[in-house]
């Protein structure tokens, strides 16, 4: 009888096991980061959208309201970054940017 290499089912199960529980470990540690990383993402363009109001309405002294298109037709924003910031729910209301309710 030749001696066979390999591993048996018996490792095999264990290995998987072990694996599975690393996966159950790490998953939910993920998903957390993943919303700590969005919160912060949108706390970042509201800041961002924030400055550009208020240097917007320095420069332009006797303007109360400003929207988005106004900040990017005077090049205030991308377009790219206004288009982030309403689909991140951010509203101008007067000089204070705030999420929509």
């Amino acid at each position: 009888m030749t001696h066979r290499h390999g591993f048996t089912l018996v490792e095999m199960t264990i290995v998987l096991f072990i694996i599975s529980l690393l996966i159950l470990i790490i998953l939910p540690n993920l998903n957390g980061q993943r919303h700590r990383a969005q919160g912060i993402h949108e706390h970042a363009m509201a800041t961002v959208v924030q400055g550009q109001v208020t240097a917007y309405l320095d420069d332009h002294e006797g303007e109360h309201n400003v929207t988005y298109e106004q900040l990017v037709k005077e090049k205030y924003l991308t377009p790219q970054q206004a288009h982030q910031a309403t689909a991140e729910h951010l509203t101008i209301k007067g000089d204070t940017v705030g999420e929509q309710t």
